[in-house]
């Protein structure tokens, strides 16, 4: 099940990009095991798409026998991915020297805000700091208005997890004809910055200004933009090549000739005001059975819980069912080696016992573990 079948991976419990890196990880077919700084048992019951499909064992890490069972299992990882500030794992005894010595072949993810060094390393920061020192948080907004976060998608899930999925998958390819481990520092600011790339070339091709909301993609354009619907929904629009722009005109019955100087930006705002007016004139139902499904390009603005129960996405099972609760499944899809979700989420420590008598420990070793304090 899933092209990662067979691969084993230690996820040093954190938040964020982490787990969600760690998700991915399992939803590929990796045998995933999040390890905990302590058990909880309410956690079985908390709805945590990032938790689904790992095993969860609950170590005491400041503990000398705790450290030992975490490097037991390192003997027999693939990979081993952390999310703490720099510095912690090394105090801790389990940082990239200590576990590359343990098991050469080794992938050790390190997944930060601001990178491993550099004067803000040791900062404290959350995604909308990341994305604020790259320029994407400045190019995210309205023209005359400030900044919008764009979520927490930005730097923690796309240039933090995904990168760190990214660099472990590379890392991982490339141990198979070395036998050698390495390091992935997977930070959000560099990651954010990778996804910028686009709008540096664009800005140096002379088509991007850094004059929010005035480029075609960042709502300047009338033709790129959502609308408000006479019943207080939203549509949107993206007719940006021509023959797409044309069929906008036709199916909204946009006069030909006030429209026609579609990539004049001077026109833009006048064009934004008229379109604004119209779109209110249908309700989103409307303006659906009239453009979705066409090559106007567009689609209805929905929330998450109306997106669930859209054709395209029931269709395509875009969402599933996992243990009661409705998620997103698995991505991307693959013809042969299908992902799956296993099992929804696992209390912390709920698998402790479990998981280290499949990894070799005997029931002795794990009552001597328990008494010593090192299961926590």
């Amino acid at each position: 099940m899933g092209p990662l079948n067979g691969i084993k991976v230690i996820e040093l419990a954190g938040i964020g990009p982490g787990p969600f890196a760690g998700m991915m990880l399992a939803d590929m077919g990796a045998e995933v095991i999040s390890v905990e700084r302590a058990s909880d048992p309410k956690a079985r019951r908390l709805p945590d798409c990032s938790r689904r499909g790992k095993q969860s064992i609950a170590l005491n890490l400041k503990s000398p026998e705790g450290i030992a069972t975490l490097k037991k299992l390192i003997e027999q990882a693939d990979v081993l991915f952390e999310g703490f500030r720099p510095g912690v794992a090394e105090k801790l005894g389990v940082g990239p020297d200590e576990c590359l010595a343990i098991n050469p072949k080794l992938v050790y993810g390190r997944m930060t805000g601001w990178g491993q060094d550099g004067p803000m390393a040791q900062a404290a920061g959350h995604d909308i700091n990341y994305i604020a020192l790259t320029g994407a948080l400045y190019a995210t907004g309205r023209a005359h208005e400030k900044p919008v976060p764009p979520l927490n998608l930005v730097g923690d899930f796309g240039g933090g997890g995904m990168f760190l999925v990214t660099g472990i998958l590379a890392a991982l390819f490339e141990a198979q004809r070395s036998g050698q481990g390495q390091v992935v520092d997977s930070a959000m600011t560099d990651g954010s910055a990778v996804l910028m790339s686009f709008f540096n070339s664009f800005h140096a091709m002379g088509m991007w200004s850094t004059k929010r909301g005035a480029n075609m993609l960042d709502t300047g354009a009338h033709f790129y933009e959502t609308y408000e619907t006479y019943d207080g929904k939203f549509v949107s629009i993206g007719s940006i090549e021509p023959q797409f722009y044309q069929l906008l005109i036709e199916k909204a019955q946009l006069d030909v000739e006030t429209f026609s100087d579609q990539m004049n930006p001077a026109k833009w705002p006048e064009f934004k005001e008229k379109l604004t007016i119209i779109f209110k004139t249908k309700t989103q139902a409307q303006w659906c059975e009239l453009m979705e499904g066409t090559d106007v390009c567009f689609a209805p603005v929905l929330d998450f819980i109306e997106a669930q129960e859209h054709p395209h996405n029931v269709a395509r099972n875009t969402y599933i069912d996992v243990e009661g609760m409705t998620q997103p499944a698995p991505a991307p899809r693959f013809s042969r080696t299908a992902s799956e979700v296993q099992h929804g989420a696992r209390a912390a420590g709920e698998n402790t016992r479990e998981v280290l008598s499949a990894w070799g420990f005997s029931e002795e070793n794990i009552n001597e573990l328990n008494d010593a304090g090192a299961l926590s």
